[in-house]
């Protein structure tokens, strides 16, 4: 190396590199401009389609049928919570701070214990009924299982589609950000079980409905990252 720099600070020449050869020549010809990725983009498209799935399968599930004795605060207002759980989730997971390339991985993991938690305890501490609820309590807890289902299917459609729209995007914290996908899908699976089901009692609202958030982070992070979602 510092013979080839000394001959060209004394002016001598360097060889000529040698010609492409003929099938590298062909590749570079072929390479064509990539879009560059729009994470604000693919949030709307990952919100937007997660939303019509849910709204399609809360269609077919329909609407519980205790909705019309139920405080009318109570039900909107934690409804909104399911949906603020699954916006921000999704926001955190896939949109990067202004000027950085890589999502906020650590906050969106963070996130999913966190909405994990709150909508466990929520459900154990906030639930309402009325009086045609349904009550099962620990005795028939085990019947509950329709709704964890019922709420993971729900969650499939966002955890997908968000590992789908950051293939290739983190090089580290994929497994947390996967787990938000999870934990947001599980929202979203939660607010579909919480227009859908009559079960008012805490114990299921708490540990059902509020642990759909947290089965579907542990199985997003242990799923989703195989998806490529690192380089």
């Amino acid at each position: 190396m510092s013979d080839e720099l000394d001959a060209v600070l004394a002016g001598v020449a360097l060889p000529a590199a040698p010609p492409m050869c003929d099938e590298l020549e062909r590749e570079l010809g072929a390479l064509a401009p990539v879009r560059a990725r729009n994470p604000r983009r693919d949030l709307a498209l990952v919100i937007g389609a997660s939303l019509a799935y849910a709204g399609a399968f809360l269609a077919i599930l329909r609407l519980r049928r205790d909705l019309d004795g139920l405080p009318m605060g109570w039900l909107a207002a934690y409804a909104a919570a399911w949906f603020a759980g699954f916006a921000s989730l999704a926001w955190l997971a896939i949109v990067p701070p202004r000027g950085q390339m890589m999502p906020r991985w650590r906050a969106a993991g963070i996130g999913a214990v966190i909405a994990s938690i709150l909508f466990i305890a929520g459900g154990i501490l906030l639930h309402q009924e009325a009086p045609n609820s349904v009550y099962y309590g620990w005795d028939k807890f085990h019947r509950g299982h329709w709704c964890l289902e019922i709420g993971l299917a729900t969650a499939i459609v966002p955890a997908t589609l968000g590992a789908i729209v950051l293939r290739g995007v983190l090089p580290v914290g994929s497994r947390w950000a996967a787990a938000a996908l999870g934990a947001a899908g599980g929202s979203l699976g939660g607010l579909v079980l919480h227009l859908h089901c009559p079960i008012a009692d805490g114990v299921h609202l708490g540990i059902v409905h509020g642990g759909v958030v947290l089965v579907s982070a542990v199985l997003a992070a242990a799923i989703a990252p195989r998806a490529k979602m690192s380089p």
